[in-house]
């Protein structure tokens, strides 16, 4: 079964600010089998909805959501649970949800040596 990713991450009014998020999906895409999307909370496009209808239009009979987000809070706990149960219903197929990227401890130690080679080139 092919798995569509959507990372997801919060969105801004500022276009620039999706530039990151960008360059992470051009990074996903080339290594993952399946379809990949970016998907935004809010003031961005595309949405989780129209992003797990592009993944599923392009053969994902599953889709992962892949919360970009530092920490579990308000948008995982309350705003992401009935935007997946949405998209699941207007895909038909089951979407579910990885834990947020900052919880993750490869995430955390990647951010540790930024932070620690930060110090180092910036005195």
């Amino acid at each position: 079964m092919i798995t569509g990713l959507i990372l997801f991450a919060h969105g801004a009014r500022d276009p620039r600010w999706r530039e990151p998020f960008e360059c992470l999906l051009h990074q996903v895409s080339s290594v993952h089998d399946g379809p990949v999307s970016l998907a935004f909370l809010e003031s961005m496009s595309p949405s989780l909805i129209e992003a797990a209808k592009a993944v599923t239009q392009q053969g994902a009979g599953r889709v992962v959501v892949v919360p970009l987000f530092l920490a579990v809070g308000g948008h995982i706990r309350t705003d992401l649970p009935p935007l997946m149960e949405a998209a699941a219903r207007a895909c038909g197929v089951p979407v579910s949800a990885a834990e947020p990227a900052g919880e993750s401890t490869q995430v955390q130690s990647a951010l540790a040596a930024y932070c620690l080679d930060a110090a180092r080139s910036t005195a």
